[in-house]
């Protein structure tokens, strides 16, 4: 058992917990994920590592209230336990193989679209730790949604917040910022890293090619077992196919076919809302194309 020491609400739907997982918390890298298992029959959920502490033995997930299975964990408080915590997996970010004075060298940019900005703050705090400054942005629909602000400022060069609505922040959606970063302000990056909805890094990575500026996106979204074997998370990355589960998460965004990936993040998108309308109601409902997305 894998007892949680910590519960946070951040905010509407999202949570953050601190688990005890001793060796994956002495063994993980930024970029890498685990799976957490609530029981015997629960569903295998793969989560991004937001955090680690490797003297108090912690890790940290962030997840978002969706479907079935993270409506469960929802109602899970402090000493209560998972089942299973597996990890950590996938690889880790290229940079943490980088060699640090060349890296020194660099300037990064990353993009926080949602609840990316979990799998985005333990790289930009790698950075921070071995004395490299970069700019965030960091982008949510309202002020209400924007999750893990002080603790990016704490770690960030520059940090820059943007909303849907305007109501925090500027007003817009991240490419926005990039365009003011790049041509108001002439800032030159060496690379891009964006993590978030699968549509924003579509946009990101369209943007940034024309900038011919090297861009690198997490497909954890379309994650379902976490270790290649169910094949949910295949993917075209150029000419070749790829898991995001084994080979990623973290792949050349100017490469990955985004529509591709954007259509089998649908897949169980039906099932998940009928289990979920079936929890909240019981069988006395049938689904017809509206638990599911279908048209």
């Amino acid at each position: 058992m894998y007892k949680i020491v910590k519960v946070e609400k951040l905010a509407d739907k999202i949570y953050l917990m601190d688990i005890k997982a001793k060796r994956i918390a002495k063994s993980c890298e930024p970029g890498q994920f685990v799976i957490v298992k609530m029981d015997e029959r629960g569903e295998r959920i793969p989560l991004t590592i937001c955090d680690y502490d490797r003297k108090e033995e912690t890790i940290t997930i962030v997840f978002q209230a969706l479907g079935y299975s993270t409506n469960r964990m929802t109602v899970l408080k402090e000493k209560d336990a998972f089942m299973d915590v597996t990890g950590p997996l996938g690889c880790p970010s290229d940079f943490v193989h980088e060699d640090l004075e060349e890296l020194k060298k660099k300037k990064i940019l990353f993009v926080a679209g949602g609840v990316g900005a979990a799998p985005v703050y333990p790289q930009v705090k790698w950075f921070h730790q071995h004395g490299i400054d970069t700019d965030v942005i960091v982008g949510a629909k309202t002020k209400e949604l924007v999750i893990l602000e002080k603790e990016m400022e704490e770690v960030a060069g520059n940090l820059y917040i943007t909303t849907d609505d305007g109501s925090y922040g500027s007003k817009g959606m991240v490419t926005e910022v990039i365009k003011s970063l790049i041509e108001e302000k002439g800032y030159q990056y060496n690379k891009c890293v964006a993590i978030g909805p699968m549509i924003m890094m579509k946009f990101v990575s369209l943007l940034t090619k024309e900038y011919n500026l090297p861009t690198i996106v997490s497909l954890n979204p379309i994650m379902v077992d976490g270790t290649g074997m169910c094949g949910a998370c295949r993917v075209t990355v150029g000419e070749k196919i790829k898991f995001a589960c084994v080979d990623g998460p973290e792949f050349d965004g100017h490469l990955v076919n985004f529509d591709e990936a954007m259509k089998r993040q649908q897949m169980y998108k039906k099932e998940e809302g009928q289990k979920l309308l079936k929890d909240k109601e019981g069988d006395t409902k049938e689904c017809r194309g509206v638990c599911g997305g279908e048209k």
